[in-house]
C-alpha cells in the first residue's frame, strides 16, 4: 500500500493562520477556500454588526450549510437549466440569510 503524502494549507481566517493537514497539491485550494470563507464572513459581519466572534462564525456556518442544503434540493429538479437551480438556491440563502440576521438583531 502507498502512503498518501500529507501536505499543509496555511488558512487565514478573521486575521489567524491556521495549519490544516490535507493531500498534496490541494494547499492552493484549501488556501483559496479560506480567502473565500474569510470574505464570506466579513459579508456577514457587515450585515449583522457586532454580534460577538463565536455567533459571527456560527452564522457563517449555517450560511453556507443552507446554500449547500438548498444546492443540493435544487439538484433534483432537472427541469431547469443548471444556472437558474443555483440562482435560485443563492436567494433562497440570501433570503434565510437575511431572516436570520433579523432575529439576530431583535435579540440584541
Amino acid at each position: 500500500m502507498g502512503v498518501n503524502p500529507v501536505a499543509r494549507a496555511e488558512v487565514t481566517v478573521r486575521n489567524k493562520v491556521y495549519s490544516v493537514a490535507c493531500a498534496a497539491g490541494q494547499e492552493a485550494r484549501l488556501e483559496a477556500l479560506g480567502v473565500a470563507l474569510d470574505r464570506r464572513i466579513d459579508q456577514i459581519e457587515g450585515a449583522v454588526g457586532n454580534v460577538g466572534e463565536h455567533r459571527l462564525l456560527l452564522i457563517a456556518a449555517l450560511a453556507l450549510l443552507d446554500e449547500l442544503d438548498a444546492a443540493h434540493q435544487g439538484m433534483d429538479d432537472l427541469e431547469s437549466p443548471k444556472i437558474d437551480r443555483a440562482a435560485d438556491a443563492l436567494d433562497r440563502a440570501t433570503q434565510r440569510i437575511d431572516a436570520l440576521t433579523r432575529r439576530l438583531e431583535e435579540d440584541l
